[in-house]
């Protein structure tokens, strides 16, 4: 994760906020979509789960520049989802409605090194979270 990735997430984050109940919409609505198989694991309103989709992103991408900082956090996310039932296969499509949400929501302004500085950090801390919760020979498959 490069500072000029951590710049770029962070601008086109600052658009997204303003839309964010909207975007989270997109995200659940994408993510059954692609991995229904993950419907199942979301068992409260999702209204709610969506605020806390959108304030665990506005941590995430503001720590970005000082990712040590939010490993931690990190850390004890993916532990707690651990008992979610969600499994290292769930991230890959996780990813991918993020980016296509991101996509929707940023329209023109989603450009390729936008995508690129996204896709760099959602690996980053995807990685990183499987490897916490799974051990690291999961984080590597």
């Amino acid at each position: 994760m490069t500072p000029a990735d951590a710049a770029l997430v962070k601008s086109s984050f600052d658009k997204v906020k303003p839309i964010a109940a909207d975007a989270a919409a997109l995200f659940y609505g994408r993510l059954f979509e692609i991995a229904p198989e993950v419907k199942p694991l979301f068992k409260g309103d999702m209204s709610e789960q969506g605020r806390k989709l959108m304030t665990t992103l506005a941590v995430v991408v503001n720590g970005l520049d000082n990712l040590p900082s939010i490993l931690p956090a990190a850390s004890a996310l993916a532990k707690k989802h651990v008992g979610y039932g969600v499994k290292p296969a769930h991230y890959a499509p996780v990813g991918a409605a993020l980016l296509w949400t991101l996509e929707r929501g940023l329209g023109p302004a989603w450009t390729q090194p936008l995508a690129a500085a996204w896709t760099n950090a959602y690996t980053t801390l995807s990685g990183f979270m499987i490897g916490e919760a799974y051990g690291p020979t999961a984080a590597a498959e």
